[in-house]
């Protein structure tokens, strides 16, 4: 059974944020068409790595999709918006609110066709003078501080994983199942709008309330922890592993480890605000233990330690790791001009009835454009047309 069968949505989004949010939505059994240009949208391209140059974020967040392709500012194209939008549940548009209405994809435009509509925006910076401004993952990584924090005080550094796309992206999807269950009691639907800017503040709000509380104005650390200790990373004789000890159980079988029993009694790591504000010496004597040691033996010896500590992976070492596999996380999923069966992470939490599922890979430009046409009532010659205006 798939919860979400019988939910039809329709996907304006671009890049990831409003893909992955679909995407979502499509794991748990929704049909979820994509609606993209002419042409097809930059985000098929990002990080090719396919014999056509389709991007591997694309391969992620449009799994489980039908794809067409559509000219929205036409008359006719605004017609099979109408016909779309009349016989779905759900819209998501990952696009700023000035352009929602110039195609007519803003909240009262879509009520106005079905009174229900649920719409589902995501935009950069939400609302208020920035509203319609262009942003990416980390514009707003930046403006909430977290590149402040990451790195180095000389270098501000970005996170590589665009984590607040997918966190917008994950919340939304939350947001929409909740307009569902909204609009099944009540008969309404309702507009949700997310915003990058408004996720990224809300991952730092710990951050932020220390400054507000405390006035502390913390520098970058690198990856040393300041709240805590040895909260790091390590290298090895032949890796690098990271280490987080929180708590003071922690710390003393950390210190029974490396053989630093006297920082019991030095008021410097009392607790874990003064380890992390004295975590530099904790660091340095870390290293100095994780230097005569291969990460084999380093991991082994801290997990009969009970010490939090794991392996610092490249992709490929990712790829190999036993556990990994043993996830069942990974799908392999072919795509037509993929070299080899394409590794797609599935919906990433198990549900023992209703399982996040994915049923079918992403799709080609235009792959399914005659196959929803057909549905909403258009026959082959008028289909024809439309293909010869560039309507679709």
């Amino acid at each position: 059974m798939s919860i979400l069968e019988g939910i039809r949505v329709l996907d304006f989004g671009r890049y990831l944020a409003g893909p992955y949010c679909a995407a979502l939505l499509g794991d748990l059994g929704a049909e979820v068409i994509r609606i993209e240009r002419i042409q097809g949208g930059e985000d098929r391209t990002l990080g090719p790595v396919t014999d056509d140059g389709i991007g591997a974020v694309f391969l992620q967040a449009n799994r489980n999709k039908r794809g067409m392709t559509l000219n929205l500012s036409s008359k006719e194209g605004q017609e099979i918006i109408h016909r779309l939008v009349a016989s779905s549940d759900v819209v998501i548009a990952n696009l700023p609110p000035k352009v929602l209405k110039s195609l007519r994809l803003d909240y009262d435009s879509l009520c106005a066709i079905k009174r229900d509509i649920i719409l589902t925006t995501i935009n950069a910076f939400g609302s208020g003078e920035w509203e319609n401004k262009l942003g990416f993952d980390g514009l707003a990584q930046a403006m909430a501080g977290n590149l402040h924090f990451t790195g180095t005080s000389e270098t501000p550094t970005r996170c590589f994983t665009p984590y607040v796309d997918y966190s917008t992206a994950s919340l939304c999807a939350l947001a929409t199942l909740g307009a569902i269950m909204h609009r099944d009691r009540t008969g309404d639907g309702q507009l949700i709008e997310g915003a990058l800017l408004n996720t990224a503040l809300t991952f730092m709000n710990a951050g932020i309330v220390e400054q507000q509380l405390l006035d502390l104005n913390r520098e970058a650390t690198l990856n040393r922890h300041p709240w805590a200790g040895p909260s790091d990373v390590f290298e090895t004789k032949d890796g690098w592993i990271i280490c987080t000890v929180i708590g003071g159980y922690q710390f003393k079988r950390w210190c029974e480890l490396v053989g630093a029993e006297s920082l019991l009694e030095d008021d410097r790591f009392i607790d874990d605000r003064a380890r992390g504000e004295n975590g530099a010496i904790l660091s340095d004597l870390m290293s100095q233990w994780c230097a005569s040691q291969t990460t084999t033996e380093a991991l082994n010896a801290m997990e009969a330690a009970k010490v939090p500590a794991g392996p610092v992976y490249s992709p490929q070492q990712v790829l190999d790791d036993p556990h990994i596999q043993q996830l069942g996380l990974f799908e392999e999923i072919d795509y037509p001009s993929a070299c080899e069966p394409v590794l797609v992470a599935g919906f990433p939490v198990k549900l023992s009835a209703t399982p996040g599922k994915i049923r079918q890979r992403a799709p080609m430009l235009a792959e399914h454009t005659n196959e929803i046409l057909a549905e909403l009532g258009y026959e082959d010659m008028q289909i024809a047309a439309l293909k010869k205006r560039q309507i679709v």
